[in-house]
């Protein structure tokens, strides 16, 4: 296992705004991951790391010990090469689930290891499990089987992928250091290095509903994800995207697989549609296929994959979605033009309507959430519903609005507003 160490030497080293070494980095991520290390400690040398960063070198070998805890997947035995999509979460993003169709229609497999969500932001699989009959496990095998036959799987990534990550993470999130670059990056690119994929496109949102509200900090995250990528021999591109307003029109469980159908039948939300065929065809690229997204999801064969896809995980993909029980509608306040609509504001109206859990272990409601009526740009009229809102709990009704307290604005209407262009910048190595 290399040399010895003890942690507070560590910690001090980091405190002290030293580098750690390769046989430090090593040493205290097993340390921690076997449970030598006390959680109290490994606290304390995350906010150093908060407080101090990492160097380049620093962050990929922390990443290649967040690996080595754990198992590697490979997938260089399928007929076709492999790409994965990672977004950093935002509201009413629901790209994976018409992404990983379009581009297996393509003829490139995508082992999509996806979690579920926690807070504002959705988690695919809670999307997907509003599908009667839809497993978000598989094992290894089934995973296997299914990228050969179908092309795409959404699943649970099981438990032995990076295992120092998930003690880690849930650490990060009590200690007040989830917001530290060098362990964001770590974590999403240790998972997506161990799990094997041949090329990697990140999706790193910036706004009020993304976790990185500011375009020099969402860079710096791309930045360092992509070199991450390079140094692990992983091809990996990133698109910084605007989240200062929710993308398409549902934020939800059912209500954003069934707005997702809606894109894979060849219709669906401008604002969708451009991003998923602008993601995909960063990973046709990266994989070195030629296609064309955006005539998939034309000409049906993205459908179909999705109704292989969703079927070979026990789903019933002509099934009726899950309906909340109770509505209620938020009106516009004047004529005019929407010029603001808050993500943020409509993410957390969404998850205190039942689509969204405060703690891991709670459940959601599928029909939860919130249907966008505008979108800023869009002209409004006073008393014209702008959003509805949806749960199975009446009494949820009064958080939620309280939530979209200043969330809305409409300026008057010869106001002339051009929203903020959806892909903002690209990133490569």
């Amino acid at each position: 296992m290399g040399e010895r160490h003890d942690a507070v030497e560590v910690i001090t080293a980091k405190r002290d705004r030293g580098e750690l070494s390769d046989s430090q980095i090593d040493w205290v991520v097993d340390a921690y991951t076997r449970g030598e290390v006390a959680e109290e400690q490994m606290a304390s040398l995350a906010m150093a790391v908060l407080l101090n960063g990492m160097s380049r070198r620093e962050v990929a070998r922390w990443t290649q010990a967040m690996i080595a805890s754990g198992e590697r997947m490979d997938f260089t035995s399928l007929s076709r090469p492999t790409a994965d999509k990672h977004s950093t979460g935002g509201v009413g993003d629901k790209i994976t689930l018409p992404l990983a169709p379009v581009v297996a229609a393509c003829g490139v497999a995508v082992p999509q290891l996806s979690g579920r969500g926690l807070g504002h932001t959705g988690g695919t699989l809670d999307k997907l499990e509003s599908i009667p009959g839809w497993q978000a496990s598989l094992s290894n095998d089934a995973m296997m089987r299914q990228l050969e036959d179908v092309g795409a799987v959404i699943c649970a990534a099981g438990a032995g992928l990076a295992p120092a990550d998930k003690k880690l993470y849930a650490l990060r999130d009590v200690t007040g250091t989830v917001e530290a670059i060098p362990l964001i990056a770590s974590s999403i690119m240790s998972k997506k290095i161990a799990e094997g994929t041949g090329a990697l496109v990140l999706d790193v949102k910036v706004g009020s509903g993304a976790f990185m509200k500011d375009l020099d900090r969402a860079r710096e995250l791309a930045e360092t994800m992509v070199a991450l990528g390079a140094d692990a021999s992983l091809p990996t591109v990133a698109l910084i995207t605007d989240m200062s307003t929710p993308l398409g029109l549902t934020a939800g469980n059912a209500l954003e697989v069934a707005e997702s159908v809606e894109v894979l039948a060849g219709g669906g939300p401008p604002d969708v549609v451009e991003l998923t065929v602008a993601l995909a065809s960063e990973m046709l690229a990266a994989a070195g296929v030629e296609g064309d997204p955006a005539a998939t999801l034309q000409d049906g064969s993205a459908m179909d994959v999705w109704t292989r896809m969703i079927s070979a995980q026990g789903g019933d993909p002509s099934a009726e979605l899950p309906v909340a029980r109770e509505s209620t509608v938020v009106s516009a306040e004047a004529d005019g033009v929407l010029t603001r609509l808050d993500a943020l504001a409509v993410g957390i109206a969404a998850w205190r309507l039942g689509a969204g859990r405060a703690r891991k272990e709670d459940s959601v409601q599928a029909g939860a959430g919130v249907e966008i009526h505008a979108k800023p740009g869009d002209r409004v009229s006073s008393g014209a519903p702008l959003l509805t809102l949806l749960s199975d709990e009446p009494d949820r009704f009064e958080r939620a609005l309280a939530a979209l307290e200043g969330a809305v604005e409409i300026s008057d209407p010869g106001t002339s507003y051009d929203p903020p262009p959806l892909i903002l910048d690209r990133v490569t190595a």
